[in-house]
């Protein structure tokens, strides 16, 4: 990460899915790609952030491995989680 946004919360990997297309499993299927991405450039863990109270979110990120980093104020001041996966098998 070089971008300092980035670093402070937006992390490696982003994803959103149309409210119409929810609970379909689409943001997971877009995790597992992009960590599998990731993985393939060497990267040995990504970052992700989520808004505390998006349930969704949170389960799709604990799913795939994500530890939670910590929780601060994101820069609209609501409450957001910084996750980390590792990579390395």
């Amino acid at each position: 990460l070089d971008n300092s946004f980035l670093v402070s919360y937006g992390g490696h990997i982003g994803y959103s899915v149309c409210p119409s297309e929810r609970r379909k499993g689409y943001a997971g299927q877009m995790l597992s790609l992009a960590l599998e991405f990731a993985k393939s450039i060497h990267l040995s863990k990504v970052m992700l952030g989520c808004y505390s109270d998006n349930t969704a979110s949170v389960k799709t990120i604990l799913k795939y491995g994500g530890v939670l980093a910590k929780t601060k104020p994101y820069v609209d001041g609501k409450l957001m989680h910084v996750y980390w996966i590792n990579l390395c098998v």
